[in-house]
């Protein structure tokens, strides 16, 4: 008998490996893939599992922060918990080809699965059920459906390998516990040869490193990506006119060189360092990742990834650690993008003297070591940054090319917010309109080097989603329409918006 399709975000009435729900159905497999002592000791580990994530849900703070990072927009929808995480996590490292699913590896996906979502426990008697069940056509698909629904992927489609090593510490003082459970499921899932130990071994140093990698993070391209693709991405990004016409001109360059390459012609060296300068807020690190794809998609790099890290990810406080952890940052960017946002710290420490400078010189070293397949992007605000290429030879004589980030135009702004309205399926009246823009008006107009742009407008509009709520939540009849507008009253009055954005600015006491 088939199992029932389930959506893994409702706790369910009746558990995936119920025993009853396969009573019904043929299942002839008389192999034995585990006994009953191996779910015993999977009930035990799964308990504490289960334990830890229930202390880190009562953190609100931690359940508030993984929540904004994978979906910052995400309004009044569904919170993820500790266990989504976990799932999802278990998911990637079930699809590992290296590894290789296995009845005894499925069982203990789905086992953890009805323990954490549902809080059912496979009868340990049943042995000889569960057995078959496994190796039933039915319980595969059912899995399949059930893992590719947990898979949780961030809203700005910055996917690392895995979600809880990557968060910092701060999030939780005890989200390093975590890491000892994959190392667990990895344990019961598969058979322990000389060649399973050693993909155990690799995965669970990858989490180390990610864990402990809390300032940076890789995003991929996608597995179907092509030049068009990203393009059309690029060109679909609100304003940013100039930059587009920088990459523009690049790509044509690139494309010469390589027909030039093509017919035995000489070619000039080609640095595909990259400056990018401007206030934050206007799209830098989104133009990296698509320039990785870029560079990629036209034979200049080969894997197109982009590393993204800041002074934390690169400087230490100890002697002997930077070049550590500079070399870690360059070995994750080799054929992609080393993406530096505010780069002018690395050398600008008010305490005095750091190992800042140590950073930038071996930095300076590994990218000359890497110059066939590595592009290192710095970014950060405009005078800053050139301060910080001009009074370095090393960094003048490798970053030749600047790209100019500007502030968006009030009509940029309002098509920013539409933006963030159509994603979380919101509509405007005429008059929120006609308010947003007199907003944006007078923010552009009161504007300085610091003012966030795209960040001001989330913010803003996140504001406005809250105010809608905190209107309609008293009517006694709520329809569709209803909850999908935003009218004028839910929008801010320009000038209480202009304060809270500027309220450094006016305060500077504070």
């Amino acid at each position: 008998m088939p199992l029932k399709k389930r959506n893994p975000i409702t706790i369910l009435e009746d558990s995936f490996l119920s025993i009853k729900e396969y009573i019904e159905g043929e299942m002839n497999n008389e192999k034995t893939f585990f006994d009953q002592a191996f779910v015993q000791q999977l009930k035990k580990e799964t308990l504490l599992l289960i334990q830890l994530c229930e202390l880190l849900n009562q953190d609100e703070k931690f359940v508030k922060t993984i929540n904004d990072w994978v979906n910052p927009n995400r309004a009044n929808s569904f919170l993820f918990k500790a266990e989504h995480f976990f799932l999802s996590d278990i998911v990637s490292i079930c699809e590992r080809k290296t590894l290789g699913e296995n009845e005894k590896s499925r069982f203990v996906y789905a086992y953890y699965y009805d323990a954490l979502r549902n809080r059912h426990f496979a009868d340990e008697k049943a042995i000889s059920t569960l057995n078959k069940l496994v190796a039933s056509t039915e319980f595969h698909e059912n899995l399949k459906n059930i893992k590719k629904q947990s898979v949780i992927v961030p809203a700005n489609s910055q996917q690392t390998n895995f979600l809880i090593p990557a968060l910092s510490e701060t999030a939780h003082a005890r989200l390093s516990e975590m890491k000892m459970h994959f190392e667990r499921f990895l344990q019961f899932s598969y058979s322990l040869d000389a060649a399973s130990q050693n993909i155990v071994k690799a995965i669970s140093e990858e989490n180390k490193t990610l864990h402990q990698s809390v300032n940076s993070q890789v995003s991929y391209p996608p597995e179907d990506d092509t030049l068009e693709k990203v393009l059309e991405e690029l060109h679909g990004l609100v304003g940013l006119e100039a930059v587009k016409k920088d990459i523009s001109e690049l790509i044509n360059l690139l494309e010469i060189q390589k027909k030039r390459s093509a017919e035995g012609l000489k070619n000039i060296e080609i640095a595909l360092h990259t400056v990018f300068l401007g206030p934050p807020g206007t799209g830098k690190t989104s133009v990296a990742r698509l320039l990785s794809r870029i560079f990629k998609h036209l034979g200049f790099l080969s894997k197109g990834q982009m590393y993204e890290t800041d002074r934390e990810g690169m400087v230490a406080g100890f002697v002997g650690q930077t070049a550590t952890k500079v070399d870690k940052a360059v070995q994750e960017s080799l054929g992609g993008v080393l993406f530096i946002d505010e780069a002018y710290s690395l050398t600008q420490n008010n305490l005095g003297n750091d190992y800042g400078a140590e950073a930038v010189n071996t930095m300076l070293k590994r990218m000359e070591d890497h110059r066939d397949d590595l592009a290192v992007v710095v970014a950060g605000y405009t005078e800053p940054m050139k301060f910080f290429v001009e009074t370095n030879p090393g960094l003048r004589s490798r970053f030749s090319r600047y790209f100019i980030f500007e502030h968006f135009k009030p009509s940029e702004l309002f098509l920013i917010f539409e933006t963030f309205c159509k994603k979380s399926d919101f509509i405007l009246t005429e008059e929120a309109k006609e308010k947003l823009h007199d907003t944006f008006e007078l923010l552009y107009s009161k504007k300085d080097e610091g003012f966030g742009n795209a960040r001001v407008i989330r913010n803003l509009f996140e504001k406005c989603v809250q105010n809608q709520a905190n209107r309609i939540v008293k009517l006694t009849k709520i329809n569709q329409e209803i909850l999908k507008t935003i009218c004028e009253e839910d929008i801010p009055e320009p000038k209480e918006t202009q304060e809270q954005v500027y309220f450094a600015v006016n305060n500077p006491s504070e």
